[in-house]
């Protein structure tokens, strides 16, 4: 019966990773967040794919420190929250 609602049904092509805004800072280490909060002429760039993720989502918080975020999908509530802290959202294919 998949066949007639679905040909060729492949079952992992619908997955998407997600990581929500206040788990950015997560894949960055303490370090370097300390670093670009003392250096605020510059901004740390998070690479979301290279984590294994592809869409940012929204939910949580997210530090008054600006932050550049590469990923392939932003929702409309993370663009926001990203911008509001002063960081950029760039989409990556």
């Amino acid at each position: 019966k998949v066949g007639m609602r679905n040909f060729h049904l492949i079952k992992h092509g619908k997955v998407i990773p997600a990581i929500n805004v206040d788990r950015l800072w997560a894949l960055v280490s303490e370090q370097t967040r300390q670093y670009y909060k003392d250096n605020t002429d510059k901004a740390p760039v998070i690479d979301v794919v290279k984590a294994g993720y592809m869409k940012v989502t929204g939910k949580g918080v997210l530090p008054e420190q600006p932050v550049i975020v590469k990923a392939r999908y932003f929702t409309k509530e993370a663009e926001v929250k990203i911008k509001e802290a002063g960081g950029v959202c760039v989409l990556c294919a």
